[in-house]
């Protein structure tokens, strides 16, 4: 299965190198690829570093979600073309003091997060995962 991972930081980077170890083809992505040769390296080969642009038009059988809530609005609208029908796995949390106005927002409102990002990944098949476990958990005890 080819996996695009959108934010390869601690959650992100700790389930791309589990994903390509056990066979997957794993895309990380960041505003920086260049940054992620590290990861790549310790993804035994079946793992690559790609702009976030670039991880979206590869046309993955899944993406995760694992960046800071607030990029959400932008990404959904820039990559729409590219996500339709596929699933999303969303990693992320609201924090207001993180992500401004808008996370307030969401969690003010009479909706979750969620329901926040399947609306605005509306074409695709959402789910909410790894999003209540801590990062150091997913790195060192996942099996």
């Amino acid at each position: 299965m080819k996996i695009g991972i959108i934010g390869s930081g601690n959650i992100g980077g700790s389930l791309g190198k589990h994903w390509a170890k056990a066979g997957h083809e794993v895309i990380f992505s960041s505003r920086h690829p260049e940054k992620l040769n590290d990861l790549v390296n310790q993804s035994d080969g079946n793992a690559k570093a790609v702009s976030i642009k670039e991880a979206f038009e590869a046309n993955a059988d899944v993406y995760l979600l694992a960046m800071p809530f607030k990029a959400i609005d932008k990404l959904s609208e820039l990559y729409a073309g590219e996500y339709g029908n596929k699933i999303i796995i969303d990693a992320t949390n609201p924090y207001p003091e993180r992500d401004g106005a808008m996370a307030q927002e969401v969690r003010d409102s009479n909706s979750n997060a969620s329901e926040y990002t399947a609306m605005k990944f509306n074409t695709a098949k959402t789910s909410k995962a790894f999003n209540t476990i801590y990062a150091d958990h997913l790195k060192n005890k996942a099996f």
